[in-house]
């Protein structure tokens, strides 16, 4: 029986969740935020007064335990991701946990197959993939109009290095600008292409003031068909959140690819040898439409528009790009 509201957890108070989910939950066709923990009881009735959800819990336990519960939402620090998505699964909840799902494949893969055998959704939180524009840039590649892909480029970087109490600072809890934002262009890419990377090489700036913590990643992802993606991403550097397309006749500019904070900056530009136009794009809550996935999955409505294993496949990829850095070489996958 589809219920009319599948009832979200939320999984701690960090400032995504505040800021972008628990909004997204709210504007969705499908969900309804029920209840917020926070191993402070007092940070999570603040929180909890404010956003007008009606249970607060002083542990993450008793959240889990929640029979009026449907769902998770974990936005917890990276080394957390794994033991919660298990724990929640295994309390029936279905689970949206934060990019990037852990801290290797290896994980990943067990909080999948955790999810498999409780037989609850597991989606890792890629939200701006489930926005229609880039649909609509695959089906403007599948046409021939650029031509055939020759490469990719994307990077995503912001400077943040004076917050010296950043859980992204931490390396043992998973910091590090690969996972908060070089995730994505890694996903982009995985995403136009359908395929997986081949190999990857990469040059870090690991920062002795930010716990060794890579605070700026250059990398190149080696695809089959002599496609590449090159990519940069950085917590110390000027803020960029960009992906170029480019074909053999022509490219597909996305300006702000993957968060998109205003009506226009969902708008993305094709080149071509003719012409250059603006392709206009609704502004939607790219939070909502995540969210949305799940509970039609979770409802038996509809297939996930990604699979849980596209988690594990994105964290191979992060597991040698990391490992490329330390090591200074190329990682075949």
């Amino acid at each position: 029986m589809v219920m009319t509201k599948l009832r979200w957890g939320i999984l701690g108070c960090a400032g995504i969740a505040i800021r972008a989910c628990i909004p997204g939950i709210v504007q969705s066709q499908t969900g309804i935020v029920s209840a917020i923990a926070s191993r402070d009881l007092q940070k999570s009735q603040e929180v909890a007064e404010r956003l007008n959800i009606p249970k607060a819990y002083g542990s993450y336990e008793e959240l889990i335990a929640d029979p009026d519960i449907d769902a998770m939402y974990i936005p917890l620090p990276n080394h957390l991701h794994k033991e919660w998505t298990i724990r929640a699964a295994e309390a029936g909840k279905h689970v949206l946990c934060e990019k990037p799902a852990s801290l290797t494949a290896a994980d990943t893969e067990e909080m999948v197959a955790a999810c498999e055998k409780a037989g609850v959704q597991f989606a890792e939180a890629f939200m701006y993939r489930h926005h229609p524009r880039y649909t609509r840039i695959k089906e403007i590649i599948d046409s021939g109009e650029i031509g055939e892909i020759r490469g990719i480029h994307g990077a995503f970087t912001f400077s943040n290095p004076g917050d010296s109490k950043n859980v992204r600072f931490k390396r043992e809890w998973g910091g590090g600008s690969l996972y908060d934002v070089g995730c994505y262009p890694i996903s982009a890419a995985r995403l136009i292409l359908g395929r997986e990377p081949e190999a990857v090489t990469t040059h870090a700036f690991f920062s002795p003031e930010h716990d060794d913590v890579d605070m700026m990643m250059s990398g190149l992802v080696e695809f089959s068909g002599n496609v590449a993606l090159t990519f940069d991403c950085g917590m110390w550097a000027g803020s960029r959140n960009i992906l170029e397309i480019v074909g053999a006749t022509g490219r597909i500019e996305v300006p702000s690819a993957y968060v998109t904070p205003t009506e226009e900056s969902g708008h993305f530009i094709v080149h071509t040898r003719n012409e250059r136009r603006v392709e206009t794009v609704p502004f939607l809550n790219q939070y909502a439409l995540e969210v949305d996935d799940l509970a039609y999955a979770a409802w038996g409505e509809k297939q996930p528009n990604f699979a849980a294993s596209d988690a594990t496949l994105n964290m191979k990829v992060l597991d040698a790009c990391l490992e490329s850095a330390r090591k200074r070489s190329r990682i075949v996958l």
